[in-house]
């Protein structure tokens, strides 16, 4: 008895410690994994389940790295950067940083717009202010709050995430010899080649690696060596490996869904994924899709603001208001959402941007956690930074191909 009450007692402990992952999971689960997911599955099948696989288990290996960075060093990942970089290079970094931010939010808003419009018939640019407004209210939580209210509010809306997009897996069940297919990397055409590049870059997203080394910071701050770090990493340990199977989860849900439901029919964009779903499921499932879109689009792009500002802050050593960090990234998905570019391309290319920024988080946090004068023992295995150095150059490959096939 007193060998369970002890356990519970630990388990407790660990789950206490909990919350960080959860955040920057929401960029695993973004409306730019809606449309790529959707697509993916749509046009080809099951033949790129294996691209959710390797970027769910390739983004498990970064998230942790990102997080052991700030409760080690006390420090975020631009924070890092900008510590060890001179005043050109932090300028330059920080440009490529904010234009991936931008990337982000635009895949983010235009998600929570076209979710209100598939709810409420509400025009894109409405549906785009609203969303804005929305995240604004989210990020004066944690402002005002501090991180955990945060945490939890983000968490809930994972939970609403997953039910939304889970659901129609759960009603259109898919072929067990398909998805087992599926697992074997293969392309078939260019097209293929970019939406892994789009699943890749909407599940390893710049922004989060960023953000997570704060988060953890700042939820747990900079232990010195001993018990309590030792403690502290191995539950963000669990903290990552949970986040990742509930976002591995909403993704494969996604491919599954349209590979099962929506093969072989016109789809072209969210909307016509939603009415095919609606045909094909009923009206319930394409209302939970739509919940689940809306939710996605409300927590990411606060989550994506909320890195914004971290970047902006690390690089820079300069802190904005939130009003005006918000409108730095919201202003460009609103000009386009207005000037009538097709929402759901939109959405896809702009996770191909994210995957060409993917390398330029990566390379200095691999080197700065396998540095040892920074990290002591705490710096990585080599068998870890090798597989952190395969990750990079995996997405790096893949973006070169991409540019190959879509030139010649």
């Amino acid at each position: 008895m007193g060998t369970l009450r002890g356990r519970a007692q630990r388990a407790r402990a660990v789950a206490v410690l909990l919350g960080p992952a959860f955040v920057a999971a929401i960029a695993y689960v973004d409306p730019g994994n809606v449309a790529s997911n959707i697509s993916a599955g749509a046009q080809f099948g099951y033949l790129l389940v294996w691209v959710i696989v390797l970027a769910n288990i390739m983004a498990g290996l970064v998230q942790f790295l990102s997080a052991k960075l700030g409760l080690v060093t006390g420090m975020s990942l631009p924070e890092a950067v900008r510590s060890r970089a001179s005043k050109p290079v932090r300028l330059a970094y920080w440009a490529q940083a904010e234009l991936v931010a931008m990337a982000t939010d635009l895949a983010e808003v235009m998600g929570g717009a076209i979710a209100l419009y598939l709810l409420f018939d509400l025009p894109l640019v409405v549906g785009g202010l609203i969303t804005g407004v929305v995240s604004m209210v989210l990020l004066l939580v944690q402002d005002r709050f501090g991180q955990r209210p945060f945490e939890r509010v983000i968490t809930t809306m994972l939970a609403v995430i997953a039910v939304g997009f889970v659901a129609g897996v759960v009603l259109s069940p898919p072929s067990v010899d398909g998805v087992i297919g599926g697992l074997v990397p293969r392309f078939d055409g260019a097209e293929s080649v970019l939406l892994a590049a789009a699943m890749i870059g909407a599940t390893v997203m710049p922004h989060a690696v960023y953000l997570h080394s704060g988060l953890a910071r700042d939820r747990h701050g900079s232990p010195e060596a001993g018990p309590k770090r030792v403690r502290l990493l191995h539950a963000t340990k669990i903290d990552v490996g949970l986040a990742m199977v509930i976002a591995g989860t909403v993704n494969m849900s996604m491919l599954l869904m349209a590979a099962s439901t929506l093969r072989d029919k016109e789809i072209e964009s969210l909307t016509d994924a939603h009415s095919a779903v609606r045909d094909a499921l009923g009206p319930a499932a394409a209302l939970l899709l739509a919940i689940g879109l809306l939710a996605s689009g409300l927590a990411s792009t606060s989550v994506g603001a909320y890195a914004g500002s971290m970047i902006m802050q690390g690089l820079l050593n300069r802190k904005i208001p939130v009003l005006i960090r918000r409108l730095v990234t919201l202003i460009p998905a609103l000009v386009i959402l207005m000037i009538g570019i097709d929402p759901t391309r939109a959405l896809i290319l702009s996770q191909v941007v994210l995957s060409f920024g993917i390398p330029l988080a990566l390379i200095p946090l691999v080197r700065l956690t396998s540095d040892r004068t920074l990290m002591g023992d705490d710096r990585n295995h080599p068998i870890t930074t090798a597989l952190a150095w395969a990750v990079a150059g995996i997405i790096s490959l893949l973006n070169v191909v991409l540019i190959y096939l879509t030139v010649t």
